[in-house]
């Protein structure tokens, strides 16, 4: 069954997807949208990476919540500073933040999260994965953001994938 449908979830995802795109549900779309749920995996499968074991559900959660809180709190942070700009410009600069994390799907989560936060962008990852470049919008204290960063984002996935 397994070597029928690799990705059982992703079938069902890009089925309920075809169908919500074309906003039908005749018989058409209905096997149009199975064929591409039953196909693409079985195509892509060789570029699937390894199988992600999640050791603590419950931290998602959490981790959930406290990436919304964030991105809350740094929509409006970033909207204040752009109001106030010609007042205080913003004092963008590089993090080199030293990563403890290693695993490549919560390396992809930490990108994620990076890319939804407003005010930081993934600017590089070391080859050997130990350090993160950040660019920070408006950055008072480096110390002060790199703990934040570890604690918030990369322990819970720490404990998620590793």
């Amino acid at each position: 069954m397994k070597r029928l449908f690799p990705a059982p979830w992703l079938s069902l995802a890009l089925w309920a997807l075809w169908l919500t795109l074309n906003l039908s549900l005749s018989p058409g779309n209905l096997l149009l949208g199975a064929i591409l749920g039953f196909a693409a995996p079985l195509m892509m499968r060789k570029l699937r990476p390894k199988h992600a074991r999640i050791r603590r559900p419950s931290t998602i959660i959490k981790l959930f919540f406290l990436v919304g809180r964030d991105v809350i709190l740094s929509n409006l942070i970033v909207a204040w500073g752009v109001l106030n700009a010609k007042r205080r410009p913003p004092r963008s600069r590089f993090v080199k933040v030293p990563l403890d994390l290693r695993d490549a799907h919560g390396l992809a989560t930490l990108a994620m999260i990076c890319t939804v936060v407003p005010g930081t962008v993934w600017s590089e990852l070391a080859l050997d994965r130990s350090i993160l470049l950040l660019h920070v919008w408006d950055l008072d204290d480096e110390a002060h953001f790199i703990h934040h960063f570890k604690t918030a984002y990369e322990q819970p996935l720490m404990e998620i994938f590793e």
